[in-house]
């Protein structure tokens, strides 16, 4: 039986920790299949993207956020965009970039991202200008870099476990992930306990291959003394449209869609998150041009 998607939210240790888990497998696999990623790619694309839909869960109302990984490797960028609903999507610049595997035997993410660039954070709170938050990428290996940006830009200490198990055929077998957010005043025992569990802790896509659910990664790292208080079922979901294309179209200026009508006839439009494509004859930017020269 496939099992659904899911995020948790909750506490731990009498509110000393606030901790989020996620299985991913089918956003991600939706992932895969509209970017056509390879291996490598997918890893680095899923990690991503389940870090930003638990981040989303921390969000409120219509408040949304995107992420962006700028690493030197040759995958390039990396955007994901996720909501406090569970909606996901994402994208990156070169998905058919695979690469050995490294010296444990894994997929190389590092190796595709980069060991040097920026994580960018961007948060739509609603408010008059959008949050920013960028911190160095110190590892490329996705996880180690959402800790640091949590402990520098929201000044929140954390620990990120993620993870993507893909077969040979492409396919994504498991994924997810979990955050685990140190409240103030936690006492200095209970976070030497807390490392030694993750230290101690099975990768997260071994704890799901074994059947774990969400809840159970957690309690691998915080024992019984958990409380769930939310859950949530992330999903894919892109925003494009015709309409938003023939604004985007009309933006560009008379100029611009005169020279589209003239020398080729036809615009073809594509977004880069669900690859689907729309395509617009000389009628039609016909009309667009009008619109643009009235405006």
């Amino acid at each position: 039986m496939t099992l659904k998607d899911e995020i948790i939210r909750g506490t731990a240790w009498d509110g000393g920790l606030r901790v989020f888990a996620a299985r991913t497998t089918a956003l991600v696999s939706e992932l895969q299949r509209r970017q056509d990623t390879f291996p490598t790619a997918t890893a680095a694309l899923g990690r991503t993207a389940t870090a930003a839909a638990m981040m989303g869960f921390m969000l409120k109302g219509q408040e949304k956020l995107t992420v962006q990984v700028k690493g030197d490797g040759p995958i390039g960028q990396i955007v994901v965009d996720a909501n406090a609903d569970g909606q996901v999507r994402g994208y990156v610049d070169h998905p058919h970039v695979h690469v050995p595997s490294n010296s444990q035997g894994k997929l190389d993410v590092a190796g595709v991202v980069g060991r040097t660039g920026q994580l960018h954070v961007t948060k739509d709170l609603g408010l008059k200008d959008p949050y920013r938050g960028s911190v160095p990428i110190i590892s490329g290996e996705i996880a180690e870099d959402f800790t640091l940006y949590f402990a520098e830009s929201e000044q929140t200490p954390s620990a990120v476990g993620l993870g993507v198990l893909v077969e040979t055929d492409n396919s994504v077998l498991h994924a997810g992930g979990f955050i685990v957010q140190v409240m103030p005043g936690l006492p200095e025992e209970r976070l030497v306990r807390l490392e030694q569990a993750i230290s101690a802790m099975p990768h997260v896509t071994a704890l799901l291959d074994q059947g774990e659910t969400p809840e159970g990664v957690l309690r691998f790292l915080v024992g019984d003394d958990l409380t769930i208080h939310q859950t949530l079922e992330p999903v894919f979901q892109c925003y494009c449209s015709r309409e938003r294309f023939e604004r985007a179209l009309i933006t560009i200026g008379k100029r611009e869609l005169r020279s589209l009508i003239d020398e080729d006839g036809q615009a073809e439009t594509h977004c880069h998150f669900c690859n689907e494509k729309y395509l617009f004859d000389g009628e039609e930017l016909e009309a667009l041009y009008r619109l643009a020269d009235r405006d």
